[in-house]
């Protein structure tokens, strides 16, 4: 990575108060950014630096997203709502809804405002159903996986809106397909959470019997977010070209190994773990290929599962500490 490419351009990173997009932030200030903005509208910014200027914005309406792009150079567009595998139908929609509206609106201020880069996020839950590592080129060969059906065609459509605003205009679009990240800030919510945050937290309560929804085959490409974060500004830098790009692992795991190393990591040894298959799992199989991102970008993952898992265990571990001793101290 060129650490001088970031040196002066004004960086927004929407969502930098997020998962993702705070971790973005890390890697810019790691790598050299020297101005970076970040729009806040409802979360706090945890990190400060004195290379981060904050902007109060809503996303959803367009004389904000013109403002936070006003003498911008490149942007990384995070912001936005994930679903998981259990949510409400009306959840879903509302989170389908969200990242249309804000991207729609980004992607239209960036036109309007000559912005040079813009990273656009698509999602492997919009590949269709395959058995083998996917490749880019698969996505248009079949239907989403209909569990990911909504959500899944949300994110071809983006993808395709962003083709359409680098063909119109002289914004430089990236387009990256991430696979299945956690790491540190992810969402724990027991409501809301993914597979990864969702086993730790529980894996930390000492839950017992540790039960787990599907039959512990399912096979996933399970990424750190410090890995994604230096994937997407090598995709800034080297491959702003409209043309999708898998960042994954590129290696599957199966849900039992992943519960049985989550186990490990939180020092849960006497865990009676029961799969049950009754409860929503969503693809039996999904792990990309990412053959592409070592050619175009020089990027292979370098953060192993277990290294990760230990980091993000250990951090989950001192935040729940620290919130237990902030609610005795309000008691």
């Amino acid at each position: 990575m060129n650490r001088a490419f970031y040196k002066g351009k004004m960086v927004l990173v929407t969502g930098g108060t997020g998962f993702v997009g705070m971790h973005i932030v890390e890697e810019l200030l790691k790598q050299g950014a020297d101005r970076i903005r970040i729009p806040i509208h409802n979360r706090p910014l945890i990190i400060q630096d004195e290379r981060i200027e904050t902007v109060q914005a809503d996303l959803t309406k367009e004389n904000d997203c013109l403002k936070v792009l006003e003498r911008v150079d490149c942007v990384f567009h995070a912001a936005g709502s994930v679903g998981s595998a259990g949510i409400t139908p009306l959840h879903a929609m509302s989170s389908i809804t969200m990242n249309i509206v804000i991207t729609v609106m980004m992607l239209q201020a960036a036109w309007n405002m000559g912005t040079e880069r813009f990273l656009l996020f698509s999602s492997s839950t919009a590949y269709p159903d395959a058995h083998y590592p996917i490749k880019e080129e698969d996505m248009w060969s079949g239907p989403t996986y209909p569990a990911y059906f909504g959500y899944g065609w949300m994110r071809r459509y983006l993808e395709r809106l962003g083709e359409f605003v680098a063909s119109k205009s002289g914004v430089k679009v990236a387009i990256i397909r991430p696979s299945a990240v956690y790491g540190r800030h992810d969402n724990f919510d027991p409501e809301t959470s993914h597979v990864v945050p969702a086993l730790i937290r529980r894996a930390v309560q000492r839950e017992n019997p540790f039960i787990v929804w599907g039959t512990g085959g399912e096979v996933r490409d399970f990424l750190h977010v410090s890995d994604l974060a230096r994937a997407c500004l090598l995709m800034i830098e080297k491959y702003p070209v409209c043309d999708p790009v898998n960042i994954g692992c590129g290696r599957g795991i199966t849900i039992k190994e992943l519960v049985q190393a989550i186990l490990k990591a939180a020092g849960h040894k006497h865990a009676e773990v029961v799969f049950d298959s009754s409860r929503p799992s969503a693809i039996p199989f999904r792990v990309l290929d990412t053959t592409k991102a070592k050619n175009a970008l020089g990027f292979e993952s370098v953060i192993s599962l277990e290294r990760g898992l230990m980091d993000t265990v250990g951090w989950y571990k001192r935040m729940a500490v620290k919130n237990e001793d902030s609610r005795t101290d309000s008691a």
